[in-house]
């Protein structure tokens, strides 16, 4: 009995040292390899980053030139609608001074009477009080003018776009016809209406009361009748 018992605890003992040498040995071989997998991983995790990033920057830098070439394709756009409206405000003064100069050539005959000139407030084209008594004097004495008609031009100052002063102009003279129209019977046929817009200043746009002057409409009461009672399409000539 007592022999069996140093016998078992050298058995004990061997297989204890046996076991950790074993276990010594297994991790003294995978340390190594659990390192390398842990760097792997750091590697992948960074390089997993480092792909994230350039795919930011890639994306951002598509998007900018997006909106780049988009910006660029606005201003094209802007450009050419700008350049068509100024080619329609160009052609459109050109069928004005066209039609004005019709109107002159229509009018060679004629000879003012009497005339006057009414202002607007700034966009306005609504008559004051003081307008209408200016038409007032003047349309009294149409019925005393044989063959009378009226001209009204309708002009503006330099303030906004041409073609806004164009429509601008428009309805002053409109105004002007209305009035004459209605408070004093004016037919339509006697009436020659034009607007100008900007185009014909009497002053300098540069200073208040100068824009002022220049937002108006003229308005003259003519006659093709002289002395006598005769036209000026029917006057003897005086050349023999």
């Amino acid at each position: 009995m007592n022999r069996t018992f140093p016998i078992i605890a050298l058995t004990l003992s061997v297989a204890g040292s046996v076991g950790c040498a074993t276990k010594n040995y297994v991790k003294e071989q995978t340390t190594p390899l659990v390192n390398k997998v842990n760097e792997l991983d750091d590697l992948t995790a960074q390089n997993t980053k480092e792909i994230k990033e350039v795919d930011q920057r890639a994306q951002a830098g598509i998007q900018q030139a997006d909106a780049t070439a988009t910006a660029a394709d606005q201003k094209a756009q802007a450009a050419s609608q700008t350049a068509t409206q100024a080619q329609t405000q160009a052609n459109t003064a050109t069928q004005r001074i066209d039609t004005l100069q019709t109107v002159v050539a229509n009018l060679d005959n004629y000879h003012v009477v009497n005339e006057t000139s009414v202002q607007f407030g700034t966009s306005r084209s609504n008559l004051s009080k003081n307008a209408k008594e200016q038409l007032d004097q003047l349309a009294a004495n149409a019925p005393n003018v044989k063959n009378y008609i009226f001209v009204i031009q309708g002009h503006t100052d330099s303030v906004g776009s041409k073609g806004y002063n164009y429509a601008l102009s428009d309805r002053r003279a409109d105004t002007v016809v209305r009035y004459l129209a209605v408070n004093h019977e004016i037919p339509a046929f006697k009436i020659y209406v034009v607007g100008l817009g900007e185009h014909q200043p009497v002053e300098s746009n540069k200073t208040a009361s100068g824009r002022a002057k220049n937002r108006r409409a003229d308005v003259m009461l003519m006659t093709n009748a002289v002395e006598g009672g005769t036209t000026a399409a029917n006057q003897p000539s005086s050349e023999q």
